[in-house]
């Protein structure tokens, strides 16, 4: 693994420059694998007559975000993101070493701190002005997991994952541990693939728990925050099961009426520092910054 890493690293430099956002690296790399993914979903769906979960413009848009994302992901890291990592690394108790074992520890305590990143960006009005980007498809497919706003990078949800840094894992470690993370997940982003066994249900987060996640139904908003596993939202009351009884609307309760892609990455932040500028005590005013999106003023 080391020999491959070493031989890779050149290209990797070149193409990423000598300080790479390994989150980037290892998404940018599985992009081909991400597309086969979806050529086969689409195929599968045509054949079973449902090709209408893949809507040509829907898609494109998609695609169009996820770029813009990955583009601008890069831009932030170089201009901030590595430092501000950095920053809370050396504020470390510890050094880790990367081994299989402190890897796994990585991944599960990563996926800790990603429930409470996911929670928030539901919960926290800041936080949901970047992922209602990825909520405001009507439409659940693999290409939806590639709706991403461009501006997740200066919300700085990085503060997030400070308990690994200062535990000791190199910000390289926690953003190539993300990276797999957000990997896992644009699998799970799909509705050609129904429930699996119950024990892995119980566990792991299914297509069937992300479907849930991604409706606007009354039962699903703010349900299933995990990433790799459900766990957490089992214990701390935030799981919801997928229902037969009450299928899948996606999409969010606001729904923007636009496909332009300036639109969909700035509409909640135009209207948040609307809320925040409309007369009124400043305590109130600035609650729209870190009160849940729906909350407003009392009369």
């Amino acid at each position: 693994m080391n020999e491959l890493l070493q031989t890779l690293m050149p290209f990797i430099h070149i193409a990423f420059g000598p300080d790479p956002d390994w989150k980037q690296v290892f998404l940018q790399g599985l992009t081909p694998l991400f597309l086969l993914a979806t050529l086969i979903e689409w195929r599968h769906m045509k054949k079973t007559q449902r090709a209408d979960v893949f809507k040509g413009k829907d898609v494109a848009v998609n695609m169009l975000l996820g770029l813009g994302y990955q583009t601008l992901e890069l831009v932030w890291w170089g201009l901030f993101i590595s430092a501000l990592l950095n920053g809370l690394y050396a504020l470390r108790i510890q050094t880790l070493e990367l081994t299989p074992l402190s890897f796994a520890a990585l991944m599960f305590g990563l996926e800790f701190c990603y429930y409470w990143f996911h929670r928030g960006s539901h919960r926290v009005r800041w936080f949901w002005c970047a992922h209602v980007v990825h909520h405001s498809g009507e439409n659940m497919n693999t290409t939806t997991a590639m709706r991403q706003s461009m501006f997740y990078g200066v919300n700085l949800h990085q503060f997030f994952w400070a308990p690994m840094l200062v535990l000791g894992y190199a910000p390289w470690m926690v953003m190539l541990a993300y990276g797999v993370n957000l990997g896992y997940q644009y699998f799970i982003h799909t509705q050609s693939v129904g429930k699996f066994h119950p024990w892995i249900e119980f566990v792991m987060n299914t297509p069937s728990h992300h479907r849930a996640h991604h409706g606007r139904n009354e039962r699903y908003i703010d349900k299933n925050f995990g990433g790799m596993l459900i766990i957490w939202d089992r214990l701390f009351g935030t799981f919801e099961e997928e229902s037969a009884d009450d299928p899948v609307d996606y999409g969010i309760p606001k729904q923007p009426a636009t496909q332009n892609l300036w639109l969909l990455n700035t509409h909640e932040w135009s209207d948040m520092f609307k809320d925040v500028m409309k007369p009124g005590p400043l305590g109130l005013r600035l609650k729209h910054l870190w009160a849940p999106p729906e909350w407003t003023r009392p009369d």
